[in-house]
């Protein structure tokens, strides 16, 4: 019973962020495609979220599209979290300035969590998932994160992120964690280049503090190369996205 409360309760979150993906509305065929369901499992889920009104249903084009409850159900998290800041529109602007794929990350216990993510419209981009998970002193945006805490903080996280990591070469010296906090804490933002995925690099950089000491990092991400190559001009649009979609408030 339980294991099957959570498959319906994961392909809930699965079909709406497919939704937010594709934003268009979706057959029945295209939405079981996509997520690999059983066809009589996909319809009674989507039959299910029409009666609780979550879906709405078109008879005459067969296809699905969320309703307004899906809109305004979490906008409260958004603008508690980051107030003034438009983060959406700011990810827009990195996005087309860039080019690259924007992702929005926080802390997860040990881990830094994508909760939201912009992907790059070149052929060769990062491709992250919302929701993506990473361990926390092993990536680019963790370790941003990191950044912001004491340093008693940061040995304890480290210490409990390698008594968690069951492969041994994954283990990460704190030592070395330290100099890119150091680095970090210096010049303002970070560049990992393939720290956790081969070829594969991050710029990122740190949000004010929001409500709830949540913390937040705005990153660049895509092939290390390119991210090289254009690192000047990347730098300067973050630079120029916070200062542009922050509040005046946060800035003083």
């Amino acid at each position: 019973m339980a294991d099957a409360a959570i498959k319906s309760a994961r392909r809930v979150f699965e079909i709406m962020e497919f939704f937010d993906r594709a934003r268009r509305p979706l057959g029945l065929k295209a939405i079981c495609d996509e997520l690999r369901y059983p066809v009589s499992s996909g319809a009674a889920m989507l039959k299910s979220l029409v009666t609780l009104g979550y879906l709405e249903y078109d008879r005459k084009t067969q296809t699905y599209l969320p309703t307004m409850r899906i809109a305004v159900l979490g906008r409260w998290v958004s603008e508690q979290l980051f107030g003034e800041i438009r983060m959406l529109p700011l990810m827009e602007e990195l996005r087309d300035r860039t080019r690259e794929t924007v992702i929005v990350g926080t802390q997860s216990d040990i881990s830094a969590q994508y909760v939201h993510v912009l992907r790059s419209n070149q052929a060769l981009a990062y491709s992250a998932e919302p929701g993506s998970l990473r361990p926390l002193a092993r990536c680019g945006v963790g370790l941003t994160l990191l950044s912001s805490k004491s340093d008693e903080e940061i040995d304890t996280l480290v210490y409990r992120s390698n008594h968690a990591e069951p492969t041994r070469s994954h283990r990460v010296a704190l030592k070395d964690v330290m100099a890119n906090i150091e680095r970090i804490r210096k010049q303002g933002y970070f560049f990992s280049r393939g720290i956790y995925s081969e070829g594969i690099g991050v710029i990122a950089m740190p949000l004010p503090q929001a409500p709830f000491t949540r913390s937040f990092v705005i990153a660049l991400g895509g092939p290390v190369y390119r991210l090289e190559r254009h690192l000047d001009q990347n730098v300067a649009a973050l630079h120029g996205a916070i200062r542009r979609f922050l509040p005046r408030s946060a800035k003083s």
